[in-house]
């Protein structure tokens, strides 16, 4: 970090050896699958924007055996049905201590802290990121969050972060480029 503001971490081999036992990757929702604001219509109905191209690499890495979950404090249809679409079948909502639902959450996927990544963007997420062992965050993170981070993404939540660490996992385990190519 450069004077409180977060910098990207350059991906480089020992952020691809860090990153390559990874089984599993957890993302809050609120500030890193969205840009973290709450829209309400005037009905009172919660509306959330997502980034398909983060949709895009969460499909990526679970084609390449990778499990993902999405962890929230909040409760929302949406994020129920945006998850379902992803085919995202670990999700927990409406869950304020972050490190027990995560602790609940490596155990019904039988993954160990030391094979998961986690990126949150604030301080509520840090009971869960602190016990990981790939801690990651969105560039508009919380500063301090940020400052324990080994990844902090090239990208702002709800704006591609997702996806730079699902490209770093794909990375790590040498799938980037055929991925990329697979489209073609």
């Amino acid at each position: 970090m450069n004077g409180g503001t977060p910098t990207p971490t350059p991906v480089d081999e020992a952020l691809l050896e860090r990153a390559k036992p990874v089984r599993l990757a957890v993302f809050d929702i609120d500030g890193v699958m969205t840009d973290g604001r709450l829209y309400r219509d005037d009905a009172g109905q919660e509306i959330k924007a997502f980034y398909s191209r983060d949709g895009l690499g969460l499909k990526a890495i679970m084609r390449y055996d990778v499990k993902v979950a999405a962890l929230t404090a909040r409760d929302s249809r949406l994020v129920r049905k945006r998850m379902s679409e992803l085919g995202i079948e670990h999700l927990i909502q409406g869950r304020h201590d972050k490190g027990v639902a995560l602790g609940e959450l490596l155990e019904a996927t039988g993954v160990a802290a030391e094979h998961t990544a986690y990126m949150g963007d604030d301080l509520v997420d840090w009971p869960a990121m602190k016990t990981v062992h790939l801690k990651c965050c969105p560039l508009d993170a919380d500063a301090w969050i940020a400052g324990q981070c080994d990844f902090v993404a090239a990208h702002a939540g709800g704006r591609g972060a997702v996806r730079d660490l699902c490209e770093l996992l794909l990375a790590a385990r040498g799938k980037l480029s055929e991925w990329r190519t697979s489209f073609g």
